[in-house]
């Protein structure tokens, strides 16, 4: 899939500022790389499967010399202000620290790059992943929470149940569904989902979230035209 293509040649200095020209030509070597991924923004590229988007964000360093690769989902389910590195997955080195591309050396470590991240990602890139894969991805993510005791991940424990509702996959929301409510009765009171007094009512609502399919269906449209996503590939 990797092919040969035109690259950022390193100059003589030591530094190299990712502007705004040099941004798109490193945003144009990634896309050749992920062709069935859109570009939507300078160094963002999405696909659509169904209700979720998939993208891979190279985020710039504070000093703007180099960026992160991030694999990550964002669910349409719910209305947000931004397109967010939900189960980001920077690359990372093999000492386990995050990765940046310095501008100077895009041109020879980004195909490498671009593999690694491949190799790293819980969810397939060069192919689209299912949406049962993404469902899982949520499940997964959510329960390492709570095994580690951080907070307790309920976008995530969320979007494993609506995702699926809004993709009309009700076997697979009802299994979420099981699983929040497992999860959620071993919390405390003082555990209760952020902007509810208590957890009963937050499964109330998730449980009728789910089964309204056209309300979902209309926030996913919404958030489709709020975020210029209709140019966006689907899988």
């Amino acid at each position: 899939m990797v092919q040969n293509n035109p690259r950022l040649a390193p100059d003589n200095t030591d530094i190299m500022k990712i502007t705004k020209i040099v941004a798109r030509r490193i945003t144009a070597d990634w896309s050749r790389l992920f062709p069935a991924f859109t570009v939507w923004q300078s160094l963002r590229l999405m696909r659509r499967i169904g209700p979720v988007l998939q993208g891979i964000t190279l985020d710039l360093s504070t000093s703007g010399e180099s960026y992160y690769p991030h694999a990550h989902v964002h669910a349409l389910t719910k209305d947000f202000p931004v397109v967010s590195l939900d189960l980001s997955q920077r690359l990372i080195t093999a000492a386990g620290v995050g990765e940046g591309i310095p501008a100077r050396l895009h041109g020879e470590r980004f195909e490498d790059a671009a593999r690694r991240l491949e190799a790293q990602s819980q969810l397939p890139l060069w192919e689209a992943p299912t949406l049962k894969q993404i469902v899982h991805e949520y499940r997964r993510h959510a329960l390492d929470a709570q095994r580690w005791r951080l907070p307790n991940a309920e976008p995530q424990l969320e979007d494993s149940v609506l995702v699926p509702a809004a993709a009309g996959k009700h076997v697979l929301a009802t299994e979420s569904l099981r699983l929040v409510s497992h999860v959620a009765s071993g919390w405390s009171k003082l555990e209760a989902p952020r902007g509810w007094e208590r957890t009963s009512d937050w499964l109330d609502w998730l449980a009728a979230r789910m089964h309204d399919t056209e309300g979902l269906t209309v926030t996913v449209e919404e958030q489709i035209l709020r975020h210029k996503l209709s140019e966006v590939q689907t899988a």
